[in-house]
């Protein structure tokens, strides 16, 4: 009897071991913990091969370099999502950039009427290729693969290809400045809080409607987990000047769309249209308003990432945006972003963005040619596309 009770004890530590662990990695997305392992991989890497690649002040470089690519990503995500593509942002961001270097240098306009233009631009561009795909039944591939080639032109021809410098201060601030270090840890605090704060309304809302809910265990794990990130990241930007602007508006941005993608009836009928086009046409989803909608986000996003990048450079040039569509759309799909529609995360696709940010940059400071970038992405590229319809077909079986 003795040894049966002991058999028991040790089966049920086993039991809650198992129950424990089951909770923490048996319903993960493993695409997204995988990016997050590569991600590390790549870091100690880079580390070890160039000790200035972890440095505070490279680090805080790695994040505004992201910033344009991030901001571009969040916007293909639910271009992605609905089944669609869009090829376009890249001269969007090069077009809206030289329209507010034109409204700032040439015109001498104020900064706010400079930067409410650019937007409008965007969006404008963004709401007309909707409207192409979405009432004239284009397919999005060629009608934002036009859309590259026209915008492109058009800034060549309105520039006369030729540079714009930007002197504004306020718009120089935008993309260079940085915040007070107080006000990281201000916002370091208000994050961890935000995240204790979810964390337990989550699963109280779960208990109340008699869903299963984790151990508390694994939740504390998760909260700490994210907590100690958020104070790694803190320190590190202000071991440097602090937290630079750029990185505001992409956390900004990222906290928007990820309610606007997983807390509103809209994000809930993207991520439907892009699923099943047909069961979503049968209840009732306006998809072509959705559609039309979708692109007119991407270029608003693409008109601030212009912004950003403008100030960034203190200038417009022909070049600007070149080939960020094709990093976008990789961030996006490195992130766990499906190209059959009906899949992908903000967050992942922001994780997918500092992963192919940190290999531009490390493989720079090695002094690598710029060829290395483009075969190396490429390559990570074809991988993740492998991998989605990989993990598709199984699920199928």
């Amino acid at each position: 009897m003795e040894l049966q009770k002991e058999i028991g004890k040790q089966t049920d530590g086993s039991a809650a071991k198992s129950t424990l662990w089951g909770s923490l990695f048996g319903k993960m997305d493993v695409r997204a913990y995988t990016m997050v392992g590569a991600l590390v991989l790549i870091w100690v890497l880079f580390g070890l091969l160039d000790p200035t690649f972890l440095t505070a002040r490279n680090l805080s470089n790695l994040f505004t370099q992201m910033s344009v690519t991030s901001i571009l990503a969040i916007g293909m995500v639910l271009v992605i999502v609905a089944g669609h593509i869009d090829l376009s942002v890249g001269s969007i961001v090069g077009l809206t950039g030289g329209i507010a270097a034109i409204f700032s240098n040439w015109l001498e306009l104020p900064a706010i009427v400079v930067i409410i233009g650019t937007l409008a631009a965007g969006a404008v561009l963004g709401l007309l290729q909707g409207w192409l795909v979405a009432y004239k039944m284009i397919p999005a591939f060629i009608v934002t693969l036009g859309g590259m080639l026209v915008f492109r032109g058009t800034l060549m021809g309105v520039t006369e290809s030729m540079t714009i410098p930007v002197s504004d201060k306020v718009l120089a601030l935008l993309g260079n400045a940085y915040f007070a270090q107080g006000f990281g840890i201000v916002l370091g605090v208000l994050a961890i809080g935000l995240i204790v704060w979810s964390t337990l309304r989550k699963r109280r809302s779960r208990q109340k409607y008699g869903f299963e809910v984790a151990p508390f265990a694994v939740d504390v794990i998760k909260m700490a987990a994210l907590s100690l990130l958020v104070v790694a990241f803190v320190f590190v930007m202000n071991a440097y000047k602090g937290i630079p602007f750029p990185i505001i508006f992409v956390i900004a941005l990222a906290a928007i769309f990820f309610f606007l993608s997983t807390k509103t009836t809209f994000g809930r009928h993207i991520y439907a249209i892009g699923g099943n086009l047909e069961a979503a046409r049968l209840s009732g989803i306006n998809i072509r308003r959705k559609t039309m909608s979708v692109f007119l986000l991407s270029g608003l996003l693409a008109s601030i990432a212009s912004i950003v990048l403008t100030s960034r450079l203190a200038s417009a040039t022909i070049t600007a945006g070149n080939m960020a569509e094709m990093d976008a759309i990789a961030a996006c799909v490195i992130g766990g972003t499906s190209l059959m529609g009906g899949a992908g995360t903000v967050l992942g696709a922001l994780i997918g963005a500092l992963v192919m940010t940190s290999l531009d940059n490390g493989m720079s400071l090695m002094g690598l040619e710029s060829f290395w970038q483009y075969v190396v992405k490429g390559s990570i590229l074809v991988f993740a596309v492998w991998l989605d319809i990989s993990n598709r077909r199984k699920g199928l079986r």
